[in-house]
């Protein structure tokens, strides 16, 4: 959240639109869990969720019980954690929950971070790869066709991403 409140203030509904592609649609955010954990982040001082306003809805007769719209918008400590996270190079930055969402912000992202993200999770990967491949080894006689074939698609999907991973990483060093 306080990634897309460092672009600039906004109410709930926005905040949630601008999120659900940055978490992807395997993570759902409702609206249920969304405030709580706005209200988390204001009572640490992250963001401020300003005044209510009235919401304005010009086809909404007056007063037809709209309820006022929250701005939320991220305060210079927030600012400043978000800057710290986007820049943090550790392992929790390539492992699978994490990834997509570092990602969503590398163009925040210091490019010798962005570079040593991006090798953690090739690195993870190919260990992956390694277990994989000596899984299924082991276990191919043990299995029946369809959990072969599932074991293959998660390889295929792994090396494509180790492919994607190389790709990226060799832009890295290339001149914007």
């Amino acid at each position: 959240m306080l990634g897309v409140l460092a672009e600039g203030p906004l109410h709930g509904y926005e905040l949630r639109k601008r999120l659900i592609p940055i978490l992807g649609s395997l993570r759902p955010l409702s609206f249920g869990s969304m405030y709580p954990a706005l209200r988390r982040l204001a009572d640490r001082g992250l963001i401020d969720p300003g005044e209510p306003t009235p919401a304005v809805d010009s086809s909404a007769p007056p007063l037809s019980g709209r309820r006022a719209r929250v701005v939320y918008s991220i305060t210079g400590e927030g600012k400043e954690l978000f800057g710290s996270w986007v820049n943090y190079p550790g392992p929790e930055a390539w492992e699978d929950e994490g990834f997509a969402t570092r990602m969503a912000f590398f163009s925040r992202t210091e490019t010798r971070i962005r570079l040593r993200i991006l090798q953690g999770r090739r690195s993870r990967l190919e260990e992956r790869i390694a277990t994989m491949r000596e899984s299924m080894a082991r276990g191919a006689a043990r299995v029946d066709a369809y959990t072969l074939a599932l074991q293959q698609h998660g390889l295929e999907g792994a090396e494509r991403e180790v492919r994607w991973l190389d790709e990226l990483i060799s832009a890295e060093g290339q001149p914007e």
